[in-house]
């Protein structure tokens, strides 16, 4: 219960960052928090692909997903151009 709580504050704080870095794609509390849980999946694998390993610790781990959400934004936005 207790992972399950720090998950959703790390996803929570990545969401929220990433919304900051990408202005004008914030979802809200319940929609960050979404955006930086799938936005750490996104971290994972891209990073995966390339070879790089994060930082371990809940500051790592909210700037890994951090990295992720804005991925993530960057691509919704584009989406949603289109």
């Amino acid at each position: 219960m207790v992972d399950f709580i720090i998950w959703l504050i790390v996803g929570a704080a990545a969401g929220w960052l990433a919304g900051i870095v990408v202005q004008g794609s914030g979802f809200g509390p319940l929609g960050n928090i979404i955006v930086g849980i799938l936005g750490s999946i996104v971290a994972g694998f891209v990073f995966g692909l390339l070879g790089i390993a994060f930082i371990p610790g809940l500051i790592g781990d909210v700037v890994f997903a951090a990295i992720g959400a804005v991925i993530l934004l960057v691509i919704v936005s584009k989406i949603r151009r289109a």
